[in-house]
């Protein structure tokens, strides 16, 4: 499963970039409008809207915003009909790739990631193509910082994680969906610092490419990262550290 975060990772910094600050907003907000279109406004009781809100918290998302979103989706300021939209299909080397977006206009959405995968060595699936290769799970990740890895490792488990990933600089611990919250509300209660957690797709199994075709999705994923109406995006490709290093020197 570690294949994930190591391009998360530089996802993550790339978006805490100033210029990229005001799509990320766009992108957090949708999340919330439609999560309370689909289940209400309060977040005691939409789980989907407590995570979006917490998601927009974590990277620094002015509380002003939130509360316009929530308006939103409530139909009390204008907004946009917006539909969830899941694409999949394969880069270079074959890696399978899974786009989720959020959009009010599919045929548009679908033409701007079909383009983007066939500009960059890759095809469009059909429905189902690629998707049973990933599993969904809760990922909460921690920079480790001058954190003990295996006292954090303990406590994680303890807090019901059912994996605990140490990498470079940071920690991956995966949770059940519906044990996300649970495991971060413990992991903050013992005054461990979470960098984000969120549901995502985790590949099943992992690929290794050779050095090119690696650089060679990695720019595809990071393509299709920046579509505006995109929600994430997930590959099966375990990228080698020194091929992120050389990735992220080229930023």
């Amino acid at each position: 499963m570690s294949g994930h975060s190591k391009w998360s990772s530089i996802k993550h910094q790339k978006g805490a970039a100033d210029a990229k600050r005001g799509k990320l907003f766009t992108k957090l907000t949708r999340e919330i409008i439609l999560a309370v279109r689909e289940n209400g406004s309060s977040p005691e009781t939409n789980y989907h809207l407590r995570l979006a809100i917490q998601k927009a918290k974590d990277n620094n998302m002015p509380s002003d915003n939130v509360g316009r979103a929530i308006k939103r989706g409530e139909g009390t300021l204008d907004g946009v009909t917006l539909s969830e939209l899941v694409l999949e299909g394969y880069g270079p080397g074959g890696a399978a790739i899974v786009v989720e977006a959020l959009t009010d206009n599919r045929n548009r959405t679908v033409q701007e990631v079909r383009s983007t995968f066939s500009r960059s060595g890759g095809n469009l699936g059909e429905s189902g193509s690629v998707t049973w290769l990933f599993g969904q799970k809760g990922l909460v990740t921690i920079e480790t910082g001058n954190e003990d890895i295996d006292e954090l490792s303990l406590q994680a488990i303890d807090a019901g994680a059912e994996d605990v990933i140490p990498q470079s600089s940071y920690v991956e611990i995966y949770t059940k969906p519906e044990e996300l919250e649970a495991v971060r509300k413990a992991l903050e209660q013992n005054n461990i610092t979470v960098y984000s957690a969120e549901l995502a797709r985790i590949p099943k199994t992992t690929v290794q490419l050779d050095e090119h075709a690696a650089t060679q999705v990695l720019k595809l994923l990071d393509k299709l990262e920046e579509l505006d109406d995109t929600r994430s995006v997930c590959s099966n490709v375990d990228f080698p550290d020194e091929v992120l290093d050389k990735y992220k020197a080229q930023e």
